[in-house]
């Protein structure tokens, strides 16, 4: 799933910047909304499953704090390992996702009139560096 979401990023990133003015751009942009739609489909249902993981994998470190043993022990481990990729994963959809909404931003910038006063002059998150200063 990470390699497909990378090559679809990575083809729009290709049609920026080449500078071309897409022909149907509603259309281009439905098929790109229905992409993302998708794509945070996928990213809910991974959450979800990555928290239930998460949940269990606790839970078996509870019991196992409370009741030592083998095959606790290998139970536990095993969850572990599950649960490593799955935050892994999650955090590339989730990236992903991130990247798509900003690629589809800048696609409306580009492709509309001077007039669209609406639209924010930069996208994304920007935050202001943190000074460690308090003001009086």
């Amino acid at each position: 799933m990470g390699n497909k979401l990378n090559a679809y990023i990575n083809s729009l990133y290709e049609m920026i910047d080449s500078g071309e003015k897409i022909e149907d751009i509603e259309l281009f942009k439905q098929e790109l909304f229905r992409e993302i739609e998708f794509w945070q489909h996928e990213r809910l249902i991974h959450l979800l499953v990555t928290f239930l993981f998460a949940i269990v994998t606790v839970a078996v470190l509870l019991v196992l704090v409370f009741y030592a043993s083998i095959p606790l022990l290998i139970l536990f481990v095993l969850l572990l390992v599950l649960l490593i990729p799955y935050i892994r994963h999650y955090y590339i959809l989730e990236n992903g996702v991130q990247t798509l909404y900003v690629l589809y931003e800048e696609i409306e910038r580009r492709n509309q009139p001077v007039c669209k006063s609406w639209l924010p002059k930069e996208y994304g998150i920007k935050m202001k560096p943190f000074s460690g200063e308090n003001k009086k």
